[in-house]
C-alpha cells in the first residue's frame, strides 16, 4: 500500500518507486519508534501548555501515539519500506487514527529536530547498557584477579619475555583500560544529554514554544542553544563510536592474549568448551573462535566511526540528506559493542588460568636479568655498566645452553666480583616480584591494594 508523503503538496508528482526505494531509512530508523513517539508525546504536550493547542486535542494526539506503540510492538501496524522514514510513518499513522488533528503534531518542529532527539534519546539508553556491560566485565576481571592472587607470569614487551609479574596485575591492568572507558561515556553524555528540538528545520520557529519545558519532560540536562548547531550537529554520536572504538581496541588487545594464551605454546590458559569451537576436517582441534570474533569486529566498529566522520566532512550547514547515512553506523557500532563486551565476561567467567605452566615458563629464561644488574647498582656500579655485566651474563648462559638459575658464584665473578651469596635471593622470580617497591607496581602488596580498590569502587556502582 503506497503512503502520500506529507511533503507533497508543492509537487505535481509522486516520488518515483525507484527513488523511494533508494532513499527510505525506514528499514534501519524504525528502531527508534520508542524514541520517536516519546519525543512526540513530549512536544505534543509542551504545545498544550504553551497554548498552541487545547489540552483536548493534546490528550487526543497522546492517545493515539500511545496506540501506535502498541501496534507496533504487537506488530499490528507493519513498519514497510512503503514509508519513508520512521517519523512520517507514525505521523501518517496518527493522521488515520486522529484526523486531521494528527497534523498539527508538527507544529513548531522539523523532521531535522526531531531526528536528532530520536538520536540522543537511544545514544542515552545505549550509553547506560554499555556502561553496565563495562561494570560487569571488571568485575570478572576483578575475580579473577582475585582468585589468581599470587600466580606469576612472564610480562612481556615486543611479544618478548621481559619480567616476572603477577597475573592478576596484568589483569587488573584491563579493569584501568575499562575505567578510562567508562569515564568517557559518562563525559560523552555531558555534551550528548541536551535536547535539539524546537530547532526545527534550521531557524526556529514563529510559534511561542518552550524548549526547556520538553527538555525536562525528556529528562535533558537543557537545550542546544544554536538552532543551527541543533539540526547540523553530529559530533555527539562521532564522540560516542569514538569510545566505542576505543572500547573495542581495548577488547581485541586482551582477545590477542588469550588467543596466544591458550595456544600449546603458550599454554597460560584454557578456555572452556562452551565458548570454543572445532575444525570441520581436523578433530583434535579447539579453536578459541569467541575471541577472535571479538577481534574480527572490531573493524567494524573501526569502519563505523570511518563512516561517520566521511558523512559528516565537509558538509556545509545546517541539515542535508546525508546525515540519512549516520544510522547504519551508529546502529551497528551500539550493538557491537554491547555483543563483545556481554560475550567477553561470559568467555572470562569459563576460563581457567595454568598456573604450573606460567611458572615453569618463568625458570626457563632470563626474566630476572635486570634484577641482577639492579643488584649491582646497590653494589655501587653505575648502571649502564651494570648492564653490560648483565648482558654479557645472559650471552653467556645462550652459548651454554643455561639459564640464570644455573649460575653459580664462581661463573658470576668472572664478570663481576661485586657479586656475593646474596644474588641468589635477587634471581628467582616471586623474590623478583617482592622486591618492587613502586607505586602501582607488580609487587603482592601494591597489586593487594589495587584490588581493595576495586573492591570497593565496584560495590556501589549499577551493573
Amino acid at each position: 500500500m503506497a503512503h502520500q508523503a506529507l511533503w507533497s503538496g508543492r509537487f505535481k508528482e509522486p516520488l518515483s518507486k525507484i527513488a523511494l526505494a533508494f532513499s527510505t531509512s525506514i528499514d534501519l530508523d524504525k528502531q527508534l519508534y520508542q524514541e520517536d513517539i516519546a519525543g512526540s508525546i513530549a512536544h505534543v504536550e509542551m504545545l498544550a501548555a504553551s497554548r498552541i493547542l487545547t489540552a483536548a486535542e493534546a490528550r487526543k494526539i497522546r492517545a493515539g501515539l500511545k496506540q501506535i506503540q502498541k501496534e507496533i510492538e504487537t506488530g499490528r501496524f507493519h513498519l514497510t519500506g512503503d514509508f519513508e522514514d520512521i517519523h512520517l510513518a507514525i505521523e501518517q499513522r496518527l493522521m488515520q487514527k486522529a484526523g486531521a488533528l494528527g497534523g498539527k503534531l508538527h507544529t513548531g518542529r522539523s523532521r531535522n529536530d526531531q531526528v536528532a532527539v530520536d538520536e540522543r534519546l537511544y545514544l542515552r539508553g545505549a550509553i547506560r547498557e554499555i556502561s553496565r556491560l563495562i561494570v560487569q566485565l571488571q568485575r570478572v576481571l576483578l575475580y579473577k584477579a582475585e582468585k589468581y592472587f599470587g600466580v606469576l607470569m612472564p610480562g612481556y614487551t615486543h611479544l618478548q619475555r621481559a619480567q616476572p609479574v603477577m597475573l592478576s596485575h596484568h589483569l587488573l591492568a584491563y579493569i584501568w583500560m575499562l575505567e578510562r572507558d567508562h569515564d568517557r561515556l559518562r563525559d560523552c553524555l555531558k555534551r550528548l544529554n541536551k535536547s535539539p528540538l524546537g530547532a526545527a528545520a534550521l531557524a526556529g520557529t514563529s510559534f511561542p514554544i518552550d524548549r526547556l519545558k520538553v527538555a525536562k519532560k525528556l529528562h535533558f540536562d537543557g537545550i542546544v542553544e544554536n538552532s543551527i548547531d541543533a539540526v547540523s550537529d553530529r559530533d555527539y554520536l562521532i564522540e560516542l563510536i569514538t569510545t566505542c572504538s576505543l572500547i573495542m581496541m581495548h577488547l581485541s588487545r586482551f582477545a590477542e592474549e588469550l588467543v596466544l594464551w591458550s595456544s600449546t605454546e603458550f599454554g597460560f590458559a584454557h578456555i572452556s568448551d562452551a565458548y570454543t569451537t572445532g575444525s570441520s576436517i581436523m578433530p583434535q582441534k579447539k579453536n578459541p573462535d569467541m575471541v577472535e570474533l571479538i577481534r574480527g569486529k572490531t573493524g567494524r566498529v573501526y569502519g563505523a566511526l570511518m563512516n561517520l566522520l566521511t558523512v559528516m566532512k565537509a558538509l556545509p550547514l545546517a541539515y542535508n540528506r546525508d546525515m540519512q547515512e549516520d544510522k547504519l553506523p551508529m546502529f551497528e557500532a551500539i550493538s557491537t559493542t554491547r555483543q563483545c563486551l556481554f560475550i567477553f565476561s561470559h568467555v572470562l567467567v569459563h576460563t581457567t588460568f595454568d598456573r604450573r605452566r606460567m611458572e615453569d615458563e618463568l625458570r626457563n629464561d632470563f626474566l630476572t636479568a635486570t634484577d641482577i644488574a639492579d643488584y649491582l647498582v646497590r653494589k655501587g656500579l653505575p648502571f649502564r655498566e651494570a648492564h653490560a655485566i648483565t648482558g654479557k651474563i645472559v650471552t653467556y648462559c645462550i652459548e651454554h645452553r643455561m639459564f640464570l638459575g644455573n649460575l653459580d658464584l664462581d661463573i658470576l665473578h668472572t664478570f663481576s666480583k661485586a657479586f656475593g651469596p646474596d644474588i641468589f635471593d635477587y634471581i628467582i622470580p616471586h623474590k623478583s616480584v617482592e622486591q618492587k617497591k613502586s607505586a602501582g607496581s607488580t609487587s603482592p602488596h601494591e597489586v593487594k591494594r589495587q584490588i581493595v580498590h576495586w573492591t570497593r569502587a565496584l560495590k556501589g556502582r549499577r551493573a
